[in-house]
């Protein structure tokens, strides 16, 4: 940020320390991520030179079935897995960089805890169908991710934009199995096995009254191949938000926040139940500790869910992070 910025919008541009562009959510049998926008850059630019890092947790309890638009039951629809429950606690860790006032890069590493069951639907030998419940419970690494930016308009409180550019890593194992040796679903699995490309850009607009403003944030992430008969759809996620100081330590913030995701592939995907369009609503505060120190904390609404075939959904997903400055 310029120094000629006012000190009132300081706890504002520091609220949301995070990650350079918020992970995209994937779906299917359960895997997720909250959508909830932390891009500091689209966020607040703090342009000056130096190091922050942020830890963030996320939680999300898909428990609820769902086929196209509405709501479903397990069985309403054959399937050889019927899906009970998926509870996601997600916990990212950043560390990013500005490296002056135009350019900077972030790296961002998830851990993943997950539990995860489902019943196994299987022909027996006499022709019967035997129904089996089974279920994953692991805690474990993700997939990394490196994303560049550069901040092509704007200083202090004039209109900003800027791009992202960046890749997410194979970090993240896709040969997890749980206690009976029976590997989880790709979907499933704390790595997609693939290298990704993160492409992006935002546009901030500071309000006449000087103490808000408003965001846009366009993000795409594509897999650059496939690994092991697998590769992941295609996200894109449009975020949309307002934020306005408060007092000189609070800030409240206000995002509109869509993705849209296509259908994995391969012989180790479930095309038919994967890929969908979603619309949330995710309001949040942050609370100023000290100049370099914040805390924050988001809820996630949605407002429309539409998936392809049958998948888990959750009704609230919720966010809490902590950001220092160095």
């Amino acid at each position: 940020m310029n120094a000629c910025a006012r000190p009132a919008l300081r706890p504002l541009l520091l609220a949301l320390a995070a990650a350079s562009a918020s992970p995209l959510a994937t779906a299917s049998c359960g895997q997720a991520f909250c959508s909830i926008n932390t891009n500091w850059h689209a966020q607040g630019v703090w342009t000056e030179p130096g190091l922050r890092l942020d830890l963030q947790y996320q939680f999300i309890d898909q428990d609820q079935l769902r086929r196209g638009s509405h709501e479903a039951s397990v069985g309403d629809v054959p399937r050889h897995h019927d899906e009970l429950r998926t509870i996601n606690r997600n916990w990212l860790g950043t560390l990013d960089y500005s490296i002056d006032p135009r350019w900077g890069v972030s790296v961002t590493m998830p851990v993943t805890s997950r539990s995860h069951s489902h019943v196994h639907n299987h022909h027996e030998d006499d022709g019967s169908i035997a129904h089996e419940t089974e279920a994953w419970n692991f805690s474990r690494v993700g997939d990394l991710r490196v994303v560049g930016r550069y901040q092509f308009m704007g200083e202090g409180l004039s209109p900003s934009a800027g791009v992202n550019f960046g890749v997410k890593l194979p970090t993240g194992s896709h040969k997890v199995e749980n206690g009976d040796g029976e590997r989880a679903e790709r979907s499933l699995q704390p790595g997609t096995g693939t290298t990704d490309a993160i492409v992006g850009a935002w546009y901030r607009l500071p309000l006449n009254d000087g103490d808000s403003a408003l965001f846009a944030q366009a993000m795409a992430q594509v897999a650059v191949g496939q690994n092991d008969g697998f590769r992941p759809g295609n996200q894109y996620s449009v975020d949309v938000g307002w934020q306005r100081q408060l007092a000189p330590q609070w800030a409240a913030f206000v995002q509109a926040n869509f993705q849209l995701r296509s259908r994995d592939s391969g012989i180790d995907a479930e095309p038919e139940d994967s890929g969908s369009r979603k619309l949330f609503l995710s309001p949040g505060l942050s609370y100023a500790i000290a100049r370099d120190f914040q805390v924050y904390a988001f809820a996630q609404l949605p407002v429309r869910q539409h998936v392809n075939g049958v998948q888990l959904t959750a009704d609230w997903a919720a966010m809490l992070g902590v950001s220092k400055s160095f």
